[in-house]
């Protein structure tokens, strides 16, 4: 009995629960296991907020105490038993037409309840308000003024719309959560247990080893490699700001530089193909493109996003006096030794791209990095052991773990998109866009831009991105914006939330692992990312920064955007080869806007801009060092 309790903790419950979860979704993604769509969906939900509740305690003061123990097991068997129930019922319901019982309705009520408290456990209060504020609407649209004026819906009607078929709880956000995402998650887990981390950071500073910068610069290039996989700008920020940070810090740069450096590094990572985070996925499912025309469009954009932080942090060493390092190790291993021991972790990212390009689904060609990934690390360390083993049961079940509060999300989402379908509130809201604009664009443009970057304080990016693109997106499509357009425009304002303050989750991690001020660590950071709030509002008028328009046209948009994207960087820091005047940083930032939107004449004028800076910086270098004249 004593060996028995030894192992009957919560945490190896967890571990278990966890490791189930994940090798169901993979055995279900792979075909193993057939299931239709509704049942797994139904059978996600109920595991995967099930195991939520067991994480996330109902509050700080509760945690570990009988009281949240007992509310803890209530939740799971309220959410195992309605579940249970819709497992039972949905076959019956579907082929009746809709007709449900009283026990169907107090099903879908216990499971809106759940639904709401494990968005506030896992994501926190601001996202369970929000969805709670439009499941509201319904009953408070007879009593509203203006456009918000509506018909209203009886309870019945809105429970059973979200409970008991696609249109709710169970829509597209949680199908992706169950097939796309997990099995990503899991792809990251394995990357990181079997220690990819380790070697990116090596390449990373490798690559960049004798540069100015190069710690900053080895910290752009390590958090995008991880953000890649990661899909979190908070969860990045914390597992590489504990490397990146220190060492930038002891290079020379301010405690707050350091922390707004890899917050804006650590937030990126969400916007680089191959691997965009959970966001990317669900944005391939709601606008009904195939994954890999996401990564074609992201692909221009985010290496603006990444060239602009080197340039920053280039720039930034110069006006701080920062010389470059050219130390080496003699212990050190040569290059092509390195890029061997990782040969596991370059072919898994060749066979997940190459099989995406070839036409597969991305969680069947994750499955089968996976597999690359494995069978190359027995190939390299020739062994098969326990340790093995256990990297493998231990990164499925982080994997599975953490996509459990994305989950939540996907699912508070899905009464969010289920409101707005019933009630037409989406339409609503697009006129509302669209009246307050004037039918202008730019300025509907704003309006969204503001509107995506106040709803996605305080949320993740998935979160953020799930809200927006049910609310905001359709009001640009209704102004004639192309789908995929409208949707990375808020998915980018989305993103950057998480270092716009005043709530700006990635900065507020950076700023205490740096020590710094984290208000101060939130500013500088949106400064130094201040091509990202540019750069949305330029794609939507030059679709050529998408690659959506022709060859030349996209290639032009490649040159003038590269340039206009350091124009602005030097504006922000205020120095090129050494500090510049306040006006020549006016002419800088709008030469690198002339650039970055698209068109001949912009283009000729950001250029002739540009020159005027870089001729006003020879002037000043040739007035202070009068031997070179």
């Amino acid at each position: 009995m004593t060996w028995l309790s030894r192992y009957l903790t919560v945490q190896n419950g967890v571990f278990a629960a966890g490791f189930a979860l994940g090798a169901y979704h993979l055995l279900v993604v792979s075909g193993v296991i057939a299931i239709s769509t509704m049942p797994m969906r139904v059978t996600h939900v109920m595991l995967a907020l099930s195991l939520l509740f067991v994480i996330k305690p109902a509050s700080q003061k509760l945690a570990g105490t009988k009281v949240n123990a007992v509310l803890t097991v209530l939740l799971v068997a309220a959410a195992v038993g309605a579940s249970v129930w819709m497992l039972m019922r949905w076959k019956a319901i579907a082929f009746s037409g809709g007709i449900t019982t009283d026990t169907d309705f107090a099903a879908g009520v216990v499971l809106l309840i759940i639904v709401f408290e494990a968005a506030r456990r896992g994501i926190g209060l601001i996202l369970a308000a929000i969805t709670f504020v439009f499941f509201l609407y319904p009953f408070a649209a007879p009593y509203l003024p203006g456009v918000l004026e509506g018909r209203g819906s009886t309870l019945e009607r809105i429970v059973v719309v979200l409970t008991t078929d696609t249109a709710g709880i169970y829509g597209i956000p949680v199908g992706v959560a169950a097939t796309y995402i997990i099995v990503f998650t899991i792809f990251g887990a394995l990357l990181s247990n079997f220690g990819a981390g380790d070697f990116f950071f090596q390449l990373s500073v490798r690559s960049t080893r004798g540069l100015r910068a190069a710690s900053a610069k080895a910290a752009v290039l390590f958090s995008t490699l991880i953000g890649m996989v990661s899909g979190s700008a908070a969860g990045n920020v914390a597992v590489t700001g504990t490397v990146t940070i220190p060492i930038m810090k002891r290079e020379g740069y301010a405690p707050h530089q350091a922390a707004s450096i890899e917050a804006v590094a650590s937030t990126g990572g969400q916007i680089m193909p191959p691997v965009m985070g959970a966001a990317a996925f669900i944005m391939a499912e709601i606008v009904g493109v195939p994954y890999t025309s996401v990564m074609a469009a992201a692909i221009l954009p985010a290496l603006l996003f990444f060239g602009s932080a080197f340039v920053v942090v280039h720039l930034q060493a110069i006006k701080s006096g920062i010389a470059p390092n050219t130390s080496t190790t003699t212990s050190e291993e040569p290059l092509s030794r390195a890029l061997l021991k990782g040969a596991p972790f370059i072919a898994a990212f060749g066979t997940l791209i190459t099989m995406m390009l070839m036409g597969y689904s991305p969680f069947m060609a994750s499955l089968w990095a996976m597999l690359v990934l494995i069978v190359g690390d027995v190939v390299r360390n020739r062994k098969i052991d326990m340790e093995f083993a256990w990297k493998i049961v231990t990164s499925i079940s982080e994997g599975a773990r953490s996509v459990v509060t994305i989950s939540a999300a996907c699912a508070a989402a899905g009464i969010i998109a289920g409101v707005l379908g019933v009630t037409g509130l989406g339409s609503k809201i697009a006129t509302l866009i669209d009246l307050a604009s004037g039918g202008y664009l730019l300025l509907a443009l704003f309006f969204t831009m503001v509107t995506s970057i106040i709803l996605g304080m305080g949320l993740p990016t998935t979160a953020a991105y799930l809200i927006l693109a049910t609310v905001v997106a359709p009001a640009l499509v209704k102004l004639g914006v192309p789908v995929l357009t409208a949707h990375f425009f808020v998915f980018y304002y989305g993103c950057i939330s998480t270092i716009t303050p005043p709530v700006a989750l990635a900065s507020y991690v950076a700023g205490g692992i740096a020590g710094a001020d984290v208000n101060k660590v939130g500013w500088t950071a949106a400064s130094y990312a201040a091509t990202s709030f540019v750069l949305p509002f330029a794609f939507v008028y030059g679709p050529g920064l998408l690659m959506n328009a022709s060859l030349v046209a996209n290639a032009a948009a490649v040159v003038t955007a590269a340039i206009g994207t350091f124009a602005i960087a030097v504006a922000i820091i205020g120095t090129l080869s050494r500090p510049l005047s306040a006006s020549a940083r006016a002419l800088a930032a709008a030469a690198g806007l002339c650039l970055l939107f698209q068109g001949w004449l912009s283009a000729v004028i950001g250029i002739l801009l540009f020159l005027a800076v870089v001729a006003i910086d020879r002037t000043q270098s040739a007035t202070s060092n009068p031997k070179r004249t």
